[in-house]
């Protein structure tokens, strides 16, 4: 209250002494306390003009230094934007997109050389670790009796006091029977032969899932993604089937098998091949379905591989409808290299990220990379349980629209119960995929066998003009 009274102390004072004056003038001289009234009101126009003028030249300024300082942050954050590629000079830019695939390539084989060295000193590990089989001596025929107390009454060693004069030893004298046999041939010794290793459990089925992808035993099988809540299929995922033995395995079985041989970019390579199959199938069908196929870690390190399907998609406007998926960590860990590998692929396929373990996701970064699809397991959606780390700072129920106003549609994955549907509605969740809707099903074999371009039909020769004597020519000239 005291500072109000002391900012406005100037016009209480005034107020008060024109009340003072003006109150008996009004009474005494009525016109002359207009007049002073009026005057008084003038004065005060003035003063309130004067400050409303000095009051709009202030807001000008600060207005104006606003301006320069958005004017400098547009300027700061557009130079640390690193300007595009297709802004710089063509042969620049063929040069150092020549040396990122270089440099992809050669980070590339070595990781694949630490993994396998990292895989072998593992492997040695654990083979040193295991007990090896007792080896049991081979004896030879049982000696006589006889020959056991005279070899036990011998004496193992030479005392260190014996005296230097040879003395006869007398043994102990063994019972002998009256009529000594003849003594037996001493027995060849045999060597011992060394007991065969038993083949490690793991060995057999990692031989016979070899033996099955040798054999082309591999199955594509579909399993849809639908809308929430309306549970209209949208989308479709390309998951591998190993058949072993009649047996169908799925991925988490023989992908660590196909590793240790290194055979995953060949199983990616047949997977992306059938995928293409069935996306011209869809495509052929009017259908604007998406089918995306998740990729190896290890295949990022093939660049043959996705230089293979930039040629394709470029050569085919039908797999616009197809979508390669990575998980989270091989997102972060993109390089130069393999960022140039993928350029090419942006716009003409799509791109989707999945085996999520965070979901502090920079919706500006995978927008940026192209991303257009996150599937999310429905478990740390509904029941994240103490790992709260990796939660993010944005509120479960608003991930959804926080990756919509980017471009990216949130898909929840692996969901078993139909229980937890509404409350994946209740979360905004648009999609979702698991066995609640559909099981994954195999691809029928029609579809599967494209058939070969017919060859086109050479265009019917010409009949040969027919030739004729000079002297009918002549007769029909007359």
């Amino acid at each position: 209250m005291i500072p109000v009274l002391r900012r406005y102390a100037g016009l209480l004072a005034a107020g008060l002494l024109a009340l003072v004056v003006l109150g008996p003038l009004a009474v005494f001289a009525p016109l002359m306390s207009a007049l002073a009234l009026g005057t008084l009101a003038v004065v005060a126009a003035g003063i309130a003009q004067a400050r409303t003028a000095s009051l709009k030249a202030r807001c000008e300024k600060l207005s104006g230094e606003v301006d320069l300082l958005s004017r400098r942050l547009l300027k700061a954050e557009t130079a640390a934007v690193p300007p595009r590629p297709e802004a710089g000079d063509a042969a620049l830019r063929a040069e150092v997109e020549e040396l990122t695939v270089e440099l992809g390539l050669l980070s590339g084989i070595v990781r694949d050389l630490t993994h396998v060295v990292s895989t072998q000193d593992s492997e040695i590990a654990s083979l040193k670790d295991r007990p090896e089989p007792r080896q049991e001596p081979v004896r030879g025929p049982a000696a006589p009796e006889r020959e056991g107390p005279a070899l036990a009454s011998r004496p193992s060693a030479i005392p260190p006091t014996a005296p230097t004069a040879p003395q006869p030893v007398a043994p102990a004298r063994p019972i002998i029977p009256e009529t000594p046999p003849e003594p037996a041939p001493a027995p060849r010794p045999i060597p011992p032969r060394p007991a065969p290793r038993a083949p490690a459990p793991w060995a057999e089925s990692e031989a016979a899932i070899v033996r099955a992808f040798e054999a082309d035993a591999l199955e594509i099988h579909l399993q849809p993604v639908v809308t929430l809540p309306q549970r209209k299929v949208t989308a479709y995922e390309a998951l591998a089937r190993l058949r072993v033995e009649g047996q169908l395995m799925e991925p988490e079985a023989f992908l660590p098998a196909l590793e240790r041989y290194g055979r995953t970019t060949e199983l990616d390579r047949r997977m992306l091949q059938r995928a293409a199959v069935v996306a011209r199938h869809l495509a052929r069908r009017g259908s604007e379905t998406m089918l995306t196929y998740g990729l190896s870690p290890l295949s990022l390190f093939e660049p043959g591989l996705l230089r293979e399907l930039a040629r394709t998609v470029a050569e085919d406007a039908a797999l616009a409808g197809l979508a390669i998926a990575l998980p989270q960590a091989s997102w972060h860990g993109l390089d130069g290299g393999q960022r140039g590998l993928l350029l090419p692929l942006r716009g003409r396929i799509g791109f989707s990220l999945d085996r999520v373990d965070d979901l502090r996701f920079d919706v500006a970064q995978l927008a940026g990379l192209g991303v257009g699809q996150v599937k999310v397991p429905a478990e740390m959606l509904l029941r994240p349980g103490p790992e709260r780390r990796r939660l993010s700072d944005i509120a479960i129920e608003d991930l959804a629209p926080v990756l919509a106003r980017a471009g990216i549609r949130l898909v929840a994955t692996g969901i078993t119960d139909e229980a937890d549907v509404p409350d994946l509605i209740d979360l905004d969740v648009p999609y979702a995929q698991g066995t609640a809707f559909a099981a994954p099903r195999p691809v029928r074999a029609e579809v599967l066998a494209t058939p070969l371009p017919e060859a086109p039909t050479p265009p019917p020769a010409e009949p040969e003009p027919e030739r004729r004597p000079f002297r009918s020519v002549l007769r029909r000239a007359v």
